[in-house]
């Protein structure tokens, strides 16, 4: 695999083509994490997956559409990044957005799409479906 040029560095959200935005995504998976808002302070986590998210790989079942079959789905873009406080803090596209670089476990860094999960940054293995999951309060994690 050739390595890409360290565009992140070099570019801001807003000067990075469709294809370089989109490699920014580790593959964590917690974006697709359900939270509760609340009327005082942060919005609480949750185990809890969106249905499209396949658990095992950490990338949604249906990425092209995914807008179109939830409703709710969020879509990143350098334009609303930088104000979605419930990204999470290694999120690359937060990371990227206020000027930080990549940590070294990113798949962008490493080559390796598993190294986020062998990192232990992913959901994989610790999150349940929103078809399973039951009343979201039950499922609220630190």
């Amino acid at each position: 695999m050739t390595r890409r040029a360290a565009f992140w560095r070099t570019k801001t959200p807003a000067e990075m083509t469709a294809e370089e935005w989109e490699s920014l995504c580790d593959g964590c998976g917690q974006c697709c994490l359900h939270k509760i808002a609340q009327k005082k302070g942060p919005a609480l986590k949750t185990n809890v997956a969106c249905r499209l998210l396949d658990s095992q790989t950490c990338r949604c079942k249906n990425y092209p559409r995914r807008k179109k079959l939830v409703r709710d789905c969020v879509v990143l873009t350098p334009d609303n990044v930088a104000g979605l406080a419930w990204l999470p803090d290694t999120c690359a596209y937060r990371l990227v957005a206020a000027g930080e670089d990549l940590p070294a476990w990113h798949p962008l860094i490493t080559q390796d799409p598993e190294s986020v999960h062998a990192a232990g940054i992913s959901v994989r293995g610790r999150v349940v479906s929103e078809r399973d999951a039951g009343p979201l309060e039950d499922h609220v994690v630190p």
